[in-house]
């Protein structure tokens, strides 16, 4: 029996199974159409095969790494979740996913990468916590760059540049988006029928972080949570789908105060931990400022007694290096 094949994706937080929405609209599909995909939840792009996330690893050894052609792949391999559509919802399909990307997937950019408080309060503090070191110093400035470029082409304006006008006109396509999601979702529970599809996938994929992260400018948050059935569509995917990671969010806050029993045996376990982290961390960066020269060590030759013959130096010790 073949491997299956494997799926990188970034790490989850806020109650949902990945912050990015191209891993949500990936993995949303994957359980949508069934699809057995080994997942590795990682902080590091440069761990996945492509050095991008999400990232598909066939049992082929091939790498996809956009969601459109992750998706096909698994259409191939018999996991189609649009096979019960007909002609018109599959164009209607195609038509409202083109739509996101037009008017929510700018407004998302500049949310999460653009707007100033939320980037420096959620965006980049959150991968600049859950990253490697020395990744976090430099990467999430990176991933900014590579976010605002991508809104310029979406937007077809090289000189693009932040502010409130930008932002009023971003977030008004976004509503006038989410309006039309809304009216066509109506009382159902999935987009087409009973059993969700590519397009729940994508709705999912860009509405699911706006519901949940603790972004300081919530103006897109509050307009989304006056669309009830939105909210309900993206809530009851998380409890169907992804319930583990509901859960986790659940106990993560509860473990901020303590409760009677079981939780105070994990205690020592979690300090030990946090204090083996900080020596790795120190070490860490002690040889990356010795290695690009921040820190250097220079040997002073000291005028000793002279030693008595049968003196003899001991042979050095390996360390080990720690896996930072």
């Amino acid at each position: 029996m073949a491997a299956p094949d494997e799926i990188f994706c970034w790490e989850g937080d806020w109650g949902l199974p990945s912050v990015n929405t191209d891993c949500l609209v990936v993995l949303a599909y994957a359980q949508f159409a069934g699809a057995p995909l080994k997942l590795q939840k990682i902080s590091n792009p440069w761990r996945s095969p492509s050095g991008s996330l999400p990232t598909l690893r066939t049992n082929q050894k091939e790498t996809l790494s956009r969601p459109s052609d992750i998706i096909i792949h698994l259409r191939k391999q018999k996991y189609n979740a649009d096979y019960d559509l007909s002609a018109k919802e599959g164009a209607d399909s195609l038509a409202f996913i083109s739509l996101m990307e037009e008017k929510l997937r700018p407004a998302l950019i500049y949310a999460f990468w653009v707007e100033p408080k939320n980037y420096v309060d959620v965006t980049r503090r959150w991968y600049a916590e859950h990253m490697p070191f020395p990744l976090n110093f430099f990467l999430p400035g990176r991933m900014q760059r590579a976010q605002l470029e991508k809104l310029r082409l979406l937007r077809g304006d090289e000189s693009l540049e932040a502010g409130e006008e930008l932002e009023k006109e971003l977030y008004r396509d976004a509503v006038e988006c989410m309006n039309l999601l809304s009216q066509r979702l109506g009382s159902h529970k999935f987009f087409f029928g009973d059993s969700p599809s590519s397009l729940d996938a994508y709705v999912f994929g860009h509405l699911a972080p706006i519901l949940k992260s603790k972004l300081p400018n919530g103006k897109l948050q509050q307009h989304l949570k006056s669309l009830e059935n939105l909210t309900n569509f993206c809530t009851n995917i998380l409890l169907l789908y992804f319930p583990r990671d509901g859960r986790e969010s659940s106990s993560q806050k509860s473990s901020s105060q303590p409760a009677d029993g079981g939780d105070f045996d994990h205690v020592p376990n979690k300090r030990r931990k946090q204090f083996l982290s900080a020596l790795v961390a120190l070490g860490a960066m002690l040889s990356y400022a010795l290695l690009t020269g921040m820190v250097s060590i220079q040997r002073i030759q000291l005028e000793a007694p002279e030693e008595p013959p049968d003196l003899r130096i001991g042979s050095p010790v390996d360390e080990e290096e720690g896996d930072g």
